[in-house]
């Protein structure tokens, strides 16, 4: 089970938003670089990036930031950003800066015909964000709720040649109340393609409850407030994953020998 710290970038500074509501904003840094580095060296397997100025307004703001974070970390941990990309050269400039992976979210809804340009042009390097609440998907920031149900459109855009889904209860993000299992799980089910939580991670149980459905096809979780208020401590819950997931293998293989 893969803990993907988040990093969510408002004029250059660390934030975290309740329920994407920009007017719930927590600065935790003004320097990107430097959380990033915190988080790679406390054994963070991948980062995960968002834009929030993008995402909000399509103004590029944190640039520089973004920039700064692949110049800290290079090519030691895949880093994936999200927020305000709707334009093939958008993508391309971001995967020549360094990144591993873009990920589309409005523009899903949008303009379908775009993202399907970009797993053609950038294959392996695109994943798409899902926000919902209630079962039916938002965009523009959150701020826009459409009548697109999750599960149908996870499936459509898997069609496209996407590598994963990140499935985020916008509902619960920000919030400390628990990952939506069940709606993550019915995803994740629906797809081939891996599928990574998001929104109201908050304690070790949620931990164990993710590792308990990873064979649905759940790879992983962001890490958002719970890492950041000290609810959660992050190397901790990456070992506590790690140890239940070596434990859940010889279970598996050993009623298969049965």
């Amino acid at each position: 089970m893969l803990l993907i710290p988040a990093i969510d970038l408002n004029d250059g500074q660390c934030v975290r938003l309740k329920q994407g509501n920009i007017n719930e904003l927590t600065v935790f840094s003004d320097d990107p670089a430097a959380m990033a580095r915190h988080w790679v060296n406390n054994g963070a397997r991948r980062l995960h990036l968002v834009d929030l100025n993008a995402a909000f307004s399509g103004d590029p703001t944190n640039k520089e930031a973004i920039r700064s974070i692949i110049t800290e970390i290079g090519n030691e941990v895949p880093v994936q950003l999200g927020g305000g990309i709707r334009a093939l050269n958008t993508i391309e400039q971001y995967l020549d800066d360094g990144l591993s992976y873009v990920i589309i979210g409005t523009a899903t809804v949008k303009n379908p015909g775009f993202l399907r340009d970009a797993c053609n042009e950038f294959g392996g390097h695109i994943i798409v964000g899902l926000d919902a609440k209630d079962g039916k998907v938002a965009t523009d920031g959150w701020s826009q709720l459409t009548e697109y149900e999750v599960v149908d459109l996870a499936r459509q855009v898997e069609g496209y040649g996407v590598e994963e889904i990140i499935y985020t209860d916008i509902g619960r993000d920000g919030m400390l109340q628990g990952i939506n299992i069940q709606a993550t799980v019915r995803i994740a089910q629906a797809l081939k393609i891996p599928v990574i939580a998001s929104g109201g991670l908050s304690n070790l149980a949620d931990i164990d409850a993710l590792c308990a459905v990873k064979s649905s096809g759940v790879k992983g979780v962001i890490c958002g407030r719970a890492i950041y208020s000290g609810e959660l401590d992050f190397i901790a819950a990456q070992n506590f994953a790690d140890s239940l997931c070596m434990s859940i293998v010889p279970k598996i293989a050993s009623s298969i020998a049965q």
